[in-house]
């Protein structure tokens, strides 16, 4: 079983590295339609310079941090990334505004048998109004759900370290 997991981890990370597989950009084009209530976007690729990226807590490299644009005027972000499970990695994106405020956040694909529940829309709702000001402590703000511990961690730690990471982009004048 464990060689199936890092199959599947070495077949992501190499879809992964040649822009974003078609289901992933499929699911991703449907929320930003959703979130932001547009049909007609452009979706391109935002660079970190490499002497800023090293010094963040979020992985921004492969094609993983995009601007939403419509004629031109940006309207958001999108930042997609994967975060471990309790023995595979899953998918997840954060749709954010122009001010880096989180307007959704989605699980797209979860790749274990348990602890699937943190994609449920109910649970992912208390990361949107986060901010680059806002702290995401487990347990505190951030509610447990039994039987994905592990999971709900993860997907915690990695929503902090994107907040943080946006203070830092933000300072620097990055974004």
């Amino acid at each position: 079983m464990k060689t199936n997991h890092v199959i599947l981890l070495v077949f992501s990370m190499f879809l992964m590295a040649f822009g974003l597989p078609n289901n992933i950009q499929k699911k991703i084009d449907k929320e930003i339609t959703k979130t932001f209530e547009i049909e007609d976007f452009s979706f391109t690729e935002f660079k970190i310079p490499n002497a800023i990226a090293s010094k963040v807590k979020s992985k921004f490299n492969n094609d993983n941090l995009f601007k939403i644009e419509v004629e031109n005027k940006l309207v958001g972000y999108a930042y997609v990334s994967q975060a471990p499970s309790k023995t595979a990695l899953f998918d997840y994106l954060v749709l954010l505004d122009t001010d880096l405020v989180v307007k959704k956040s989605k699980v797209l694909v979860y790749r274990e048998e348990y602890g699937g529940e943190i994609g449920s829309a109910r649970w992912l709702k208390q990361f949107i109004g986060k901010n680059q000001d806002d702290s995401l402590k487990y347990g505190e703000n951030i509610m447990a759900i039994s039987g994905a511990t592990i999971s709900v961690r993860s997907m915690t730690n990695a929503m902090n370290d994107l907040l943080q990471s946006l203070k830092v982009l933000h300072s620097n004048n990055i974004i």
